[in-house]
């Protein structure tokens, strides 16, 4: 079909209004019209269109059949035009304006350095300037709050849950540990370690909030066990595996945050058996399912491919 059967935005903002609202003056006042000019402009459509659109009558504007189908397609388009002007915003904005990233201290200590190293790397290829970036490295429980409340456009955490209004996508997977010094009394033992063993043991832990000490206390709570108070409570995991090298703990953490240690024998793992410490790293956001164009959503597309 010629695209010069094809309305203008204007027009299909008007129809879809219209077809919302019951009636021509209601849907005319949603776009800004006068019902006369909003009558003129619908009349016009139907005779581009070739169909009538609208049963008109005293209790208001139904849609026909055609225009039930048209207003369907008309939604789309408009929807596809919006994220359209929203990119064109993003390429005329101030990309001196900084991307405001909230993060789990898992993600921003090994992840987000590549991610924001990409999109920086996209920016430069597409001849931008740099998009400077805040960072805000917490814990989950602090990074949907701060998402939430409209102080970082993009976060990421660590476990399954987010509040309402709070979107959310996995990006990555990942799993936890046990991990112990190398003279620890569990490193000579021939059999995995129990739930039951691990939910009873002093742990060297991160704080409440932090998704690392969620996903543990929830698939304890599984085996319906509850973990003992931790030995220390710490807020990173750099501090907790650095305790754990210093002495006999014993810690639960990304393999993320020990991989090197691992390697060089400076930690060991502790294999445990019937428990599932998988977990889901996720990013989160208000607003629109699919993301405005811009930084925010470049960065969310960089950590859902770019692997460890």
């Amino acid at each position: 079909m010629p695209l010069d059967r094809v309305p203008d935005l204007t027009a299909l903002r008007l129809l879809v209004a219209v077809v919302e609202t019951g009636s021509i003056g209601a849907g005319a006042r949603r776009v800004g019209m006068t019902q006369q000019a909003a009558s003129d402009r619908l009349q016009a459509v139907e005779s581009q269109v070739g169909v009538t659109l609208l049963h008109r009558g005293r209790q208001g504007s139904r849609p026909t059949e055609a225009g039930t189908l048209l207003t369907g397609w008309a939604t789309r388009l408009l929807e596809v035009a919006e994220e359209v002007a929203e990119g064109i915003g993003t390429l005329r904005g101030d990309r001196t304006a900084p991307l405001r990233v909230a993060s789990s201290m898992t993600v921003a200590e090994h992840l987000l350095p590549r991610w924001l190293l990409a999109l920086r790397h996209r920016t430069q290829v597409a001849g931008a300037p740099p998009q400077p970036v805040e960072l805000l490295a917490t814990n989950s429980v602090r990074v949907l709050a701060a998402v939430a409340q409209g102080q970082a456009d993009l976060g990421f955490v660590e476990g399954p849950d987010v509040p309402r209004g709070v979107r959310s996508r996995e990006v990555q997977r990942d799993h936890l540990v046990v991990v112990v010094a190398p003279g620890h009394p569990w490193t000579r033992r021939r059999r995995p370690v129990t739930a039951a063993e691990l939910a009873a043991t002093p742990l060297v832990s991160r704080e409440t909030g932090s998704g690392t000490r969620d996903v543990l206390e929830r698939a304890l709570a599984v085996q319906g066990l509850a973990p003992v108070p931790p030995a220390v409570e710490l807020t990173t995991a750099t501090s907790v595996r650095e305790t754990v090298r210093a002495g006999t703990g014993v810690a639960v953490l990304s393999r993320l945050a020990v991989a090197d240690d691992v390697d060089a024998g400076r930690l060991r793992t502790v294999d445990v058996e019937g428990l599932d410490l998988s977990r889901a790293l996720r990013a989160v956001w208000t607003g629109a399912a699919r993301m405005a164009p811009g930084p925010a959503r470049e960065l969310l597309g960089i950590a859902g491919t770019l692997t460890p």
